[in-house]
């Protein structure tokens, strides 16, 4: 007996749950966001308007006598960084010759579940590279972090209060002591001697853990291979492993100070090094970094329908998601760390 659209769709929902747990899971980014709930459902709208403080509300005033006049001047100290949705769709299709070579109810949930991993590594992948590297040619308009040499990257390889990239239609350069990330220029690897990557890595650190809202400090650095090799390098001769919780056991990872560290395929990017602009890590606080889902866009996989004029049915997986950040201080840029 032929399995129908409805069994077959109900069959892969359950599937598709596990398939996507198995997404965040495989990307460092995304599994961190998980990790400690900073992903953000919303239900419906245009675009997300994320409230940022920008600006010193009012003064202080002094009172050495008790009758000085109290200066009343106030500021709007709010600033609104808008951001568009990014939506993508990508379908299953199973062919009838496919059904009919494969017959079976179980044989051909075997078909359409492989098609529907195929197509969830696809869309892990090209979100991956889109967030981290800027070069997807398909999700344009999902925001990157990639801004060394993208004009509309959140993290810019430029020093602190010298950006000039636009993030949610506020310019960084309209607030050059608040609305910038740190950076660090590793000249050309983690060699060994004065400012060697530790060094270079505690001085960014230092500098997000400054500007960091309610203590907080880095929790992930991303990094490239190369530079990943590097950094284990310098700590063979006291190398120590972390438990990596996020994961199924049995994986370790490497970390510095309480921020884990993970190599991204995707990495480097931007420039070739050597250069200012290549973009070798990213060490970012996942508190002020976030991903917005839409309720009923969240991996949402439509019904099997019949294809009109071939033999062949289908469905859709749609997603409608965005990547947006509250805070841009406590995030920085590691560049130029190739060797």
């Amino acid at each position: 007996m032929a399995i129908s659209n409805a069994i077959l769709s109900s069959t892969l929902r359950i599937l598709l749950d596990e398939e996507v747990d198995n997404l965040f899971k495989a990307t460092p980014l995304l599994s961190q966001l998980k990790k400690k709930g900073q992903i953000d459902l919303f239900d419906g709208g245009q675009k997300l308007s994320v409230p940022l403080i920008l600006a010193d509300h009012s003064s202080i005033t002094q009172l050495s006598t008790g009758y000085e006049p109290v200066n009343l001047a106030v500021a709007d100290s709010l600033r609104n960084a808008n951001f568009e949705w990014c939506d993508f769709v990508a379908p299953i299709v199973i062919t009838e010759k496919e059904e009919l070579s494969n017959k079976g109810e179980r044989a051909i949930v075997s078909i359409a579940e492989a098609r529907m991993k195929s197509v969830m590594g696809m869309l892990q992948r090209e979100f991956e590279k889109q967030v981290i590297a800027g070069t997807s040619t398909v999700l344009t308009e999902l925001n990157t972090l990639q801004g060394a040499t993208l004009a509309n990257g959140f993290l810019e390889h430029e020093a602190f209060g010298a950006q000039t990239n636009s993030v949610g239609g506020i310019s960084k350069a309209a607030f050059p002591n608040d609305f910038q990330n740190q950076v660090v220029q590793c000249a050309a690897g983690f060699g060994g001697g004065a400012g060697t990557g530790i060094t270079n890595l505690t001085d960014l650190y230092i500098q997000c853990q400054n500007r960091t809202p309610n203590a907080g400090a880095p929790d992930l650095i991303l990094a490239s291979a190369e530079m990943y090799s590097l950094y284990k390098g310098l700590l063979y001769a006291n190398e120590r492993f972390i438990g990596e919780d996020t994961l199924d056991g049995g994986r370790l990872a490497l970390a510095f100070h309480g921020a884990q560290m993970y190599v991204d395929p995707f990495l480097p990017a931007g420039a070739a090094a050597p250069s200012t602009q290549a973009v070798s890590g990213y060490a970012l606080n996942t508190d002020y970094l976030r991903l917005a889902m839409d309720t009923d866009a969240n991996f949402k996989m439509s019904d099997f329908e019949t294809i009109s004029g071939y033999c062949a049915r289908s469905a859709k997986i749609y997603v409608r998601c965005q990547l947006y950040a509250q805070h841009l201080a406590s995030q920085g840029l590691i560049c130029n760390a190739q060797a």
